[in-house]
């Protein structure tokens, strides 16, 4: 009874408390009736007749609770509506559908009538803009209001904050979308297996294997394994279900549809729920085909390459940082003299006689730094007998690339220092010759020339005492002499310059060969009916100044003195090549005979009968044209003149003295 008593004590209080609400609820839907009176005519009698229904609707509502006129005019909402939507009906005339996002308009217009035609309108979503600007996603469920004649003339709605929700709901989708991408596209085959049978693949392995989609999902892994992996693939599957395992790689062979053979690497993973248990295994596929490949042909290399090195002819030997030999091959036993149990695990400086104590540990110490160099070093092998190695030596690393070494590749050179040496000694003895040549033809020429002035002389005087006494003959004889004296020493001087032309050092400077030819044309002698003409202007070189001036003087002399023409012409032409400079030297003389075209560049030959010829000016020019790499050729035809063509390599004349 007592207990009885207490709840109906609490029951009372509950429906005084409630009768208070209502009276509150009650005045201001009066106040909102009396608001909307001139507004909303046609809900007058609707408003004060469901005053109090209305009232028992909005007490205890949290969510956002809004009633609006069938034109979505807003009629009332709760204080949850009024934050929500930033608007106060009370203040604001407010139009709903001024709310809706202009993506989801047509939606609306169909929802509302689906509304009108059914009174009841569940989980209708769309997004719509509230006052200050921010979109936002709802969810509405509403219902129409009808007044006594049951003709709907509202509607009330209570809408529920999505926005959240729905922004997880589109990253999920994104997220499942891009994962269904790299799955799809992921160059690994990627297969779930349920209790042994395949239940989702992806297009690689589908590709792999050869089958469809819909095929693999028919089989079991066992229909595509090669019996051989079988065992252990269950082993492994087993401990993980024991829970021994997570996840676990083998390599395996998998059966194409068309009967061969895939091998791959598979890592299995398992999937589990929240009570521990396997729900299904993820297996990625990678082929390794390639792979395979690839290691067969390597180890095929390496067993070539093994035995490359242990037959090669070169030396080759490995130690540690600490010099302790870790292998030789045959080659190098050889060389050295020794055994391979005489030399693995001994230290290198110790055991090899290097004569040149301080190169080992200098070269060691570049090791460690990672350098590799070459090197010669003398040695004696085992029996005393000295050699020479040529060592290209370079770091061992491990597979953290750290050094933990050196590797060297040793070179017998013996026999080509020996030939070194000896040509050392033929060049140095070549090189006295060549000068006591030099020297010889320097004490010929002043020999030779000594005697010549004293008949030069000796002719002048005779001339200058008798020239009254003698008669024409007489006269001619003596000039005869002085013309005969000017061509010996023309002829010795010229063989002093072809002893020399191969042999002095090059002083190469910038020469401007339109200054020498303008300089040949002031010293040499040029007939008056012939002229010396430069149609192009020539380039500046790098080249030795006196050189270039004898190799044009001789081609332009030998060109001035053939032309017995009226009106003679000599040209000097050019061009440009990729690596040389070509010259053309052209004159409209007599010609040359086809059988010279060689011969004329050799010592002492010449054409004709000219006096002044002493046959050596063109051999002069053959050797200071080989000295600079180029060529000289002629295209002539007698009588109607002669172009001598000769090169002049650029790289040889771009070499600085």
């Amino acid at each position: 009874m007592q207990l009885l008593k207490r709840a109906l004590d609490r029951q009372k209080r509950a429906r005084i408390q409630a009768e208070k609400i209502l009276e509150e609820k009650s005045k201001e839907l009066y106040d909102a009736t009396h608001h909307l009176k001139e507004a909303n005519a046609k809900l007058e009698n609707l408003l004060n007749e469901k005053t109090s229904e209305l009232d028992g609707v909005f007490i205890n509502i949290i969510d956002p609770y809004v009633v609006m006129d069938l034109q979505f005019n807003v009629i009332n909402m709760n204080s949850s509506a009024k934050e929500f939507l930033g608007y106060d009906h009370m203040k604001d005339e407010l139009n709903l559908s001024n709310l809706v996002h202009e993506d989801f308009m047509e939606y609306t217009v169909e929802s509302i009538q689906s509304l009108l035609e059914v009174g009841v309108l569940k989980n209708y979503r769309a997004k719509i803009q509230v006052k200050d600007g921010t979109v936002k996603w709802v969810q509405i469920n509403s219902s129409l209001v009808y007044n006594k004649e049951k003709k709907p003339v509202a509607a009330q709605g209570i809408l529920r904050d999505i926005t959240q929700e729905m922004e997880i709901k589109q990253l999920l989708l994104e997220q499942r979308r891009q994962l269904d991408i790299i799955v799809d596209n992921s160059p690994l085959g990627i297969v779930l297996i349920d209790n042994g049978k395949i239940i989702k693949a992806n297009s690689t392995i589908t590709q792999l294997l050869g089958y469809e989609e819909a095929e693999l999902k028919s089989m079991t892994v066992r229909h595509i394994s090669n019996p051989e992996d079988e065992a252990e693939g269950n082993r492994l599957v087993n401990e993980m279900k024991q829970g021994k395992l997570d996840n676990f790689s083998i390599v395996n062979k998998y059966r194409k549809r068309d009967g061969s053979e895939l091998w791959a690497k598979t890592r299995v993973s398992a999937v589990k729920n929240n009570k521990g248990e396997i729900d299904y295994l993820v297996a990625l596929i990678e082929d390794i085909a390639k792979q395979k490949e690839a290691e067969g042909r390597l180890n095929a290399e390496r067993e070539k390459y093994s035995s490359i090195i242990a037959n090669m002819n070169l030396g080759l030997i490995e130690v540690d940082n600490a010099d302790v030999i870790q292998m030789t091959n045959q080659s190098f036993c050889k060389m050295s003299g020794y055994i391979e149990n005489e030399l693995v695990g001994k230290i290198a400086s110790e055991v090899l006689q290097v004569q040149n104590k301080d190169i080992i540990p200098a070269k060691t110490k570049k090791r460690k730094l990672g350098t590799s160099d070459s090197y010669e070093v003398a040695v004696l092998d085992k029996l005393g007998a000295k050699k020479h190695w040529l060592i290209s030596g370079a770091p061992r690393y491990d597979i953290h690339n750290n050094v933990i070494g050196s590797i060297g590749i040793h070179l017998d050179i013996t026999n080509q220092k020996v030939l070194e040496f000896q040509k050392e000694r033929l060049l140095k003895e070549l090189e006295n010759s060549n000068k006591g040549l030099q020297e010889y033809a320097h004490i010929v020429s002043h020999d030779l020339k000594s005697p010549l002035r004293s008949i030069s002389a000796l002719a002048t005087w005779l001339y200058e005492d008798y020239k009254d006494v003698l008669d024409e003959t007489g006269q001619r004889n003596l000039y005869l002499m002085q013309e005969k004296v000017a061509s010996m020493d023309k002829l010795i001087h010229g063989i002093l310059e072809y002893s020399t032309a191969n042999n002095t050092a090059l002083d190469n400077t910038h020469v401007d060969l339109n200054l020498v030819i303008s300089q040949i044309s002031d010293t040499i002698f040029i007939p008056e009916h012939v002229r010396l003409v430069v149609p192009k202007k020539l380039p500046t070189i790098l080249a030795d100044a006196t050189k270039m001036q004898q190799l044009f003087q001789n081609i332009i002399g030998n060109a001035v003195m053939h032309i017995e023409k009226e009106n003679g012409l000599v040209e000097v032409l050019f061009s440009e090549l990729d690596s040389d400079w070509k010259f053309t030297i052209k004159d409209n003389g007599v010609g040359i005979p086809k059988e010279y075209h060689k011969k004329i560049f050799e010592i002492f030959q010449s054409i004709g009968n000219k006096e002044r010829s002493t046959g050596i000016g063109l051999s002069i020019v053959k050797k200071i044209i080989d000295r600079y790499g180029g060529a000289i050729w002629i295209d002539s035809e007698v009588g109607e003149g002669t172009a001598f063509h000769f090169t002049i390599n650029k790289e040889i004349c771009s070499v600085q003295p």
